[in-house]
């Protein structure tokens, strides 16, 4: 058998469905997460629950009884420099915080391969798309210096497509899948970068779970793409439902953004493509509206985005910024995407006011 992987995982929701298919292979997965998170995933590891098509429930997976080895810790107490792949699964404000904006530091000195799984692209990243000026993007991220040491050859992108979230009545350790797609991750620019990210495609795949009652194929794979633009396939998804929950006096779910107006949700998605495709993007890199639509009737709540700014939060990751900026570059204007930039905007203001 191959030499275990170590990989280090910056953010334990989305980083413990990652870290949980990767341990199924023996690989060493470490989180980094707050205090709490990590005395409880050292003391009873992770609980992750996933539908899976044709039974009934849902399908819990106790990662103590998996053959890889998980553990947890602060972001002062890693050193980067020993893993072999570094994956980003927090939210962009985050990088920011205390300690972590350190880590990150630690991260881009120590050369390792990172792979992002933010809906937010690294500001990196997009310094590998061919004709795009990343700076003139530089405002719609919380603090674009973050990502000034990185460099573009040591980072993909893994658009984290399945929704998941942490029960409100459960401990932090409990991830519940909603909607079990596929993470999509770019190359990276080095075949031996990108041969790790195939060896783990491998493992997921072959991954097959003991019910009691027989193995089953489990979902949630990983997709490797030859493809910079593969990922950038949520960013309609994203734009059409996921922001578009943000009302001026509250929020709605993202079916009901979706499926409130139809049409409206339609020309905007393909809008967003077309930019894509503009980029250099190929059609068979991005997703149908009527396949996005048909799987927003499943997420009956409102995005996570939607669901920080109504919390108060003072920062959220703003690919509609993003948007707004990209598109300018190439001549693109959006009424729809306009207006959803300054809703944002303006509950993020009153968030920043109310918490000062």
């Amino acid at each position: 058998m191959s030499t275990p992987y170590k990989i280090l995982i910056l953010g334990a929701s989305y980083g413990s469905l990652l870290a949980t298919k990767l341990l199924f292979a023996g690989h060493s997965l470490k989180l980094v997460c707050l205090p709490a998170e990590a005395e409880l995933i050292n003391k009873e590891g992770a609980r992750v629950r996933l539908p899976v098509k044709g039974r009934e429930g849902l399908v819990e997976i106790d990662t103590r009884k998996l053959p890889g080895k998980l553990s947890a810790d602060g972001p002062g107490a890693v050193n980067p420099a020993e893993y072999d792949l570094v994956a980003l699964a927090m939210m962009e404000p985050q990088y920011h915080s205390a300690g972590v904006r350190e880590l990150m530091d630690a991260v881009a000195r120590s050369k390792v391969p990172c792979m992002s799984i933010m809906n937010m692209p690294p500001l990196t990243y997009l310094k590998r798309i061919p004709g795009l000026n990343a700076d003139a993007c530089r405002g719609a991220y919380t603090d674009p210096t973050v990502w000034d040491a990185f460099d573009p050859r040591l980072m993909t992108l893994c658009s984290p497509d399945p929704q998941a979230f942490r029960p409100p009545d459960e401990k932090v350790n409990v991830l519940q899948v909603r909607l079990a797609t596929n993470f999509k991750a770019a190359r990276f620019e080095s075949d031996a970068h990108t041969a790790i990210l195939r060896r783990l495609e491998a493992d997921i795949e072959a991954i097959r779970f003991d019910t009691g009652s027989g193995k089953i194929e489990l979902p949630v794979k990983l997709k490797v793409h030859d493809s910079i633009f593969v990922p950038l396939a949520k960013w309609p998804m994203l734009i059409a439902g996921n922001y578009r929950c943000v009302q001026k006096d509250g929020m709605r779910s993202i079916k009901d953004a979706v499926h409130g107006d139809i049409e409206a949700s339609r020309a905007v998605y393909n809008w967003v493509a077309k930019l894509c495709v503009s980029l250099g993007a190929a059609e068979k890199d991005l997703v149908p509206f009527e396949k996005y639509a048909n799987a927003a009737l499943s997420l009956g709540s409102p995005s996570s985005a939607a669901r920080a700014l109504f919390g108060g939060a003072p920062n959220i990751e703003r690919v509609d910024r993003l948007v707004q900026a990209i598109a300018a570059q190439k001549g693109m204007r959006s009424d729809v995407v306009n207006e959803t930039v300054a809703l944002v905007g303006a509950r993020l203001e009153a968030n920043r006011k109310k918490a000062a």
